[in-house]
């Protein structure tokens, strides 16, 4: 990770957090460092690499600003889903500008997630035209990395005709296509997060990641959870590292906590990345829940620890410990972002019900 970057992060990071005065900045500042090419092949104008390299450029970013490595993460799963998809045109169109930081991806899928679980309908609707053609209406409450200088999103989209409902690559500049202000959040402020409101937005087969969301969601999901624990694990090495360094005198008391959760995120860690590569996520998704909720409570504990070992002092404004309040509110949103730890219980607990049926 370029020294620059790494500067530039913790000169910012509480702007990031608190505003959106420098969001325009972290894609661009992010692709000049190269980081969008991790685990993106050769031949396509990546380094190459492999996924677990991405996840830990996501994690060092994380460390310093989650704002800055939630917009990351978000333009970095794009990127995986135009690598992912089988419309070489669409890929060919739209690659090298999001690997170039010019124009910024935008998941869009929360809501398809949770769609793939059946916790939720998809909030975009097809209307079938000639060409063929679709007529889109609806809505993407949450969608983050929305650039105002120019981002597409993926969206998850039904189909009125009954037909497999589509994944598209809509472009903000789309008729039909409204970007409301950025989200009234507690945190994370400069990660261009915003809502998106369809009105007729049409779209055409070149506009398709895929033709079939319930196939791609699945081929993409290992990739759209395993980068996002990139959030995680950078969050809770930093916190864990601050405690370390200013347990002081409480140290033989904080110490072996700080060990046992050390070991906790490292073993985590490394079945993330075993997943990863053997590919058992893509037929064992629930493997892959457990890890997210394993790495969540990991966080938790760090910056309880984080408190602890910092006293008073991490409660004072006028103090180099300030950063422990922006690492609270950033720990708080750990266990919301999609898919939540609330949803992910629900499907756990939903398949060992499933599970346990046919023993009955």
């Amino acid at each position: 990770m370029p020294a620059e970057l790494l500067q530039w992060l913790d000169a910012h990071a509480e702007s990031l957090d608190n505003d959106a005065t420098h969001a325009s900045e972290v894609i661009p500042r992010l692709a000049q460092a190269g980081l969008f090419g991790i685990a993106v092949p050769r031949d396509l104008g990546g380094r190459g690499g492999t996924l677990p390299e991405a996840i830990e450029a996501i994690a060092d970013v994380a460390g310093r600003s989650l704002s800055a490595a939630f917009a990351f993460w978000g333009h970095r799963a794009f990127i995986e889903y135009v690598l992912q998809t089988p419309n070489v045109a669409l890929r060919e169109r739209w690659l090298p500008g999001l690997l170039a930081g010019t124009l910024a991806g935008a998941t869009g899928l929360s809501n398809a997630m949770k769609y793939l679980c059946g916790i939720e309908q998809l909030n975009v609707r097809a209307q079938t035209l000639p060409g063929p053609a679709w007529k889109l209406q609806g809505s993407v409450p949450w969608c983050t990395n929305l650039r105002l200088e120019g981002s597409v999103a993926a969206v998850a989209v039904s189909r009125g005709d009954g037909g497999a409902p589509l994944v598209a690559a809509l472009p903000s500049d789309r008729a039909g296509v409204v970007r409301s202000a950025d989200l009234d959040l507690i945190a994370l402020r400069g990660s261009n997060t915003a809502a998106l409101a369809i009105e007729g937005a049409l779209i055409e087969p070149s506009d398709l990641l895929h033709e079939d969301a319930n196939r791609f969601l699945p081929q993409v999901r290992p990739a759209f959870l395993g980068l996002q624990l990139g959030l995680s694990i950078g969050l809770a090495r930093s916190s864990l590292q601050t405690a370390r360094e200013r347990a002081g005198g409480g140290r033989e008391v904080v110490e072996p906590a700080l060990i046992a959760q050390r070991s906790l995120l490292d073993r985590a860690i490394d079945a993330v990345y075993e997943g990863l590569a053997d590919g058992r996520f893509l037929t064992k998704p629930h493997e892959l829940f457990r890890l997210r909720l394993a790495l969540a409570d990991v966080v938790a504990q760090a910056l309880q620890l984080e408190l602890q070992a910092s006293g008073g002092r991490a409660y004072h404004r006028d103090q180099p410990s300030y950063s422990f309040a922006r690492r609270w509110r950033e720990a708080a949103f750990i266990p919301i972002v999609t898919p939540s730890i609330t949803q992910l219980q629900g499907e756990l607990a939903r398949c060992a019900l499933r599970d346990a049926a046919p023993a009955a």
